[in-house]
């Protein structure tokens, strides 16, 4: 004897759902039958099947589930169950039609909900009534509110039949975060997610759950640990953005009973992102606080700064970098056996680029399908041997030139495109803060004394070295402070300062992104410190090069405080050295009048540089690499070009002036068109050129 197999969950939920319907469609042709004194019949449905029944006992209909969950009256499900009918049933339009005859209806009303059920409750007609609290029901414009037509919500509709739906008006605003298993978290961050899991864990049936919110800077990460939480709770996560609130109270009211619906009907947590809100915008901070309060769900506020605490209790988790070990380890575990590859280059890696482990992830998948040739050693053997120096103007080298030595490239091919990937992640989240600077300059384009050149060597060999001194001779062990490199650059406009941070930057392989400091500070107090803070928050992940210009507009000699305003100024000032000294990278300060800096500030900054203004001699060999190898130029005395007293920003501002008159002449680059291009940056400088400086040119 064969046995049957036992209904899927769907197909038994179907066939109770239609079971269901089939009462209450008799109970409208029993309606109808006393209308008319004379029997109506409809089609019947076969019987639940006791297969069905015990399918459903395990994991109640969804039917009974949505029931319970938003506790309808029995009259409140069988108004459900009328609307549900006219979309299911084929002959339901002819029995509303027969039902509501003379009335012209041939659609389901609260009117006759209350004249074909037996157990009225009063409430539906009230706002408060579930039906349309949830709005579980729509109910059109009409005459009457009993007269007027009522349709089921199609998002409830789908729930009752069991499958997916999203809620239309909730499309494009409440989003999904897939789930996270917690035991595949670093360490970190798998104990802040237990403490999130306790946190909601000892909720009463009678208490609220207490919003957890999770501070810091990297929104991956706390996306990471809402979900792992989540998960171990058996709770669905979805994401809203704080930006999509709506500010009129009355949309706001019914985003956030669509949220709260869409909570209940799946089971989930709401992860509130304020990450990117605007501190000043008074009326979004009301709207966040309305839309929180009072919402009685597993609730996640994801913010860059501590919010204040609200009537509603809240716990508050600092979500901070992952530390050296961890990243380390996510990286061996992602790249498996070509981490050997990579000659012990992760360290240095992880010293340069703080990245979240689905960054790392990512890193690692761009290897997929990648074939790198093997590194080619140089045989001294086959080595070509040196040309003899040409008698070009571009031969002549200076003692600071040739005492620095060409560095090339120490990253294998694997470890470039590693490097250069990591690089890039940083770039998305700093291009809205600062102005990033392609290096190109070269050492050979600095022109500097040989002291200062030699500084910026230990800069660059500071930041080089930082994995093997700070984790392999154990200097980070010591605490988090001072592993920073500062740097100060001083000297008049024009002198080479940001050309400095682009050739350190070419030479470390790192992007350098200019913060103008005038522009960072706010006459509000707090805010110079919190756009500080956006800008290291984002910079951390990449280890750029910060380049902070026009420092003397935050640092200045310190006097006497006599009011509030002072003594905030020095607060500013000592929020920035904090960080920088906490900066993972290196951060260099530019000023164009040291005299006006505060000492006590200069002995917190690791380096200065000093930038002098040109003397003859460093000005002609300014001259002598200004021009591209492309430019045709045509008996140019350097020497001559070197006596005219401007710095080195100038020079260039001649020479590329100088290039454009050539050209639009249909000539090289002469002493004629450098003439005029010099007279025209002196007047533009408010100068007068004297014969001295420009005898003998033409």
């Amino acid at each position: 004897m064969a046995v049957s197999a036992l209904p899927t969950w769907h197909q038994a939920n179907l066939q109770y759902l239609l079971a269901s319907l089939h009462r209450v469609n008799q109970a409208l042709a029993d309606y109808i039958t006393r209308l008319q004194s004379s029997p109506i019949q409809i089609p019947s449905v076969p019987k639940l099947a006791p297969e069905a029944l015990a399918v459903l006992q395990n994991n109640p209909s969804t039917l009974d589930q949505l029931c319970n969950l938003f506790n309808l009256s029995s009259f409140e499900r069988d108004i459900l169950l009328l609307c549900a009918g006219m979309e299911l049933n084929p002959y339901f339009e002819e029995l509303c039609t027969k039902a509501q005859g003379s009335l012209k209806r041939n659609y389901p009303t609260l009117g006759l909900a209350l004249s074909i059920f037996p157990e009225i409750n009063w409430r539906i007609f009230s706002s408060k009534s579930p039906l349309q609290t949830w709005n579980l029901l729509e109910i059109e414009q009409g005459q009457t509110l009993t007269k007027s037509p009522i349709r089921i919500n199609s998002r409830i509709f789908c729930y009752l039949l069991g499958e997916p739906c999203e809620d239309d008006d909730l499309i494009g605003i409440l989003k999904p975060i897939p789930p996270f298993p917690p035991s595949s978290l670093p360490p970190s961050y798998q104990q802040l997610t237990e403490q999130l899991i306790a946190t909601w864990s000892q909720k009463t049936p009678t208490s609220i759950f207490p919003i957890v919110q999770l501070c810091g800077a990297e929104l991956g990460a706390k996306h990471t640990i809402a979900a792992a939480g989540c998960s171990a709770l058996g709770l669905h996560l979805n994401f809203i953005s704080a930006s999509q609130l709506p500010l009129n109270p009355h949309e706001l009211y019914q985003l956030k009973q669509r949220c709260l619906r869409e909570a209940i009907l799946t089971n989930s947590a709401l992860l509130l992102t304020c990450d990117e809100l605007n501190q000043t915008d008074g009326m979004r901070e009301l709207a966040i606080f309305q839309f929180v309060e009072d919402l009685n769900l597993p609730l996640i506020i994801s913010t860059q700064e501590r919010q204040p605490q609200r009537q509603r209790p809240m716990i508050t988790l600092d979500v901070g970098q992952l530390s050296h070990r961890e990243q380390k380890l996510i990286w061996e575990s992602y790249l498996g056996s070509t981490a050997s590859e990579l000659n012990g280059q992760i360290d240095t890696l992880v010293s340069h680029f703080n990245l979240n482990p689905l960054a790392i992830q990512a890193a690692c998948l761009s290897l997929e399908g990648m074939e790198f040739p093997p590194v080619k050693t140089e045989d001294p053997k086959e080595k070509e041997p040196e040309k003899p120096a040409s008698s070009s103007r571009r031969t002549r080298k200076s003692k600071s030139q040739t005492s620095k030595p060409k560095i090339e490239n120490p990253f294998s091919p694997l470890q470039t495109h590693l490097w250069d990937f990591c690089r890039t992640q940083a770039r998305p989240r700093l291009d809205d803060l600062a102005q990033r600077i392609d290096a190109v300059a070269t050492w050979e384009e600095l022109i500097l004394p040989e002291r200062e050149k030699n500084t910026l060597q230990e800069i660059a060999a500071h930041v080089r070295q930082r994995a093997k001194v700070h984790q392999e001779w154990g200097f980070a062990g010591k605490g988090g402070r001072g592993l920073g490199v500062s740097a100060l650059f001083s000297g008049p406009s024009g002198t080479g300062k940001t050309m400095a941070a682009e050739v350190l930057a070419k030479e470390l392989r790192l992007d350098v992104y200019r913060i103008d400091l005038s522009a960072v500070v706010s006459k509000y107090i707090g805010e110079t410190e919190k756009n500080l803070r956006r800008i290291f928050d984002a910079a951390e992940t990449g280890g750029v090069i910060l380049l902070f210009d026009e420092a003397d507009a935050l640092f200045g000699k310190r006097t006497q405080v006599k009011d509030s305003h002072d003594r905030h100024a020095n607060v500013e000032v000592s929020y920035l050295l904090q960080r920088m000294e906490a900066y993972q990278g290196l951060a260099i300060l530019t000023t164009n009048l040291l005299e006006s800096l505060d000492q006590a500030f200069l002995r917190r900054i690791n380096f200065s540089v000093k930038f002098p203004f040109p003397d003859a001699e460093a000005r002609a060999e300014i001259w002598q690499h200004i021009f591209p190898e492309e430019t045709p130029t045509k008996r140019l005395d350097m020497k001559k070009l070197g006596k005219v007293n401007m710095a080195g920003g100038n020079i260039r501002n001649i020479a590329l002036n100088a290039a454009f008159l050539a050209a639009d002449a249909g000539e090289a680059v002469m002493m004629k068109h450098i003439l005029q291009s010099t007279k025209s940056e002196s007047l533009k400088l408010g100068r007068i050129l004297t014969d001295v400086e420009i005898s003998g040119w033409v």
